[in-house]
């Protein structure tokens, strides 16, 4: 069985993989930038935005060293959530940060590669519009909540 630092470089290649593979398709394969928005589902629509800023559109004012700064902050808070992840002994929480860390390189790839993070998720309903967002950012939001969960459940307690 693989230890847990191994488990999390798997879900890590897991995520990025996905997240730069639905990316490429977004782009050249759907030519989502040309269409803007193609309904999915009654209640989901590939929407393209390039997102020069990070969570929620906050930090926008930055310009173009916005691109700079952002990538750097992530590589750096990458390479702590690598230490942690081959450090913890938790499968579970290894997981978790390897989503984490796969979701924010794949992140910075678009940054690099585009100057801004290709978003295409868009959730509605009912009136309700949720934030455009990408596969990285779902592997990120959901791995937190878990690591959130398990810790609340933990009861200061170590889990595997």
């Amino acid at each position: 069985m693989l230890r847990p630092a191994g488990i999390g470089l798997l879900v890590l290649m897991l995520v990025l993989s996905a997240d730069q593979l639905s990316k490429f398709w977004i782009l050249y394969g759907l030519d989502l930038p040309a269409r803007g928005s193609v309904a999915v589902l009654p209640f989901l629509n590939f929407t393209m935005v390039w997102n020069h800023a990070v969570t929620f559109g906050m930090f926008g004012g930055l310009g173009g060293a916005g691109r700079i700064v952002f990538s750097v902050v992530a590589m750096v808070v990458a390479c702590c959530l690598l230490v942690w992840m081959a450090r913890t002994p938790s499968r579970l929480t290894a997981a978790c940060v390897g989503a984490v860390t796969g979701g924010a390189i794949g992140n910075v790839i678009d940054r690099v590669r585009y100057g801004a993070v290709v978003d295409f998720l868009h959730a509605h309903a009912f009136g309700w519009s949720w934030y455009v967002f990408n596969v990285a950012d779902s592997a990120i939001v959901c791995a937190v909540c878990v690591l959130l969960l398990q810790n609340f459940l933990s009861d200061g307690q170590q889990t595997s």
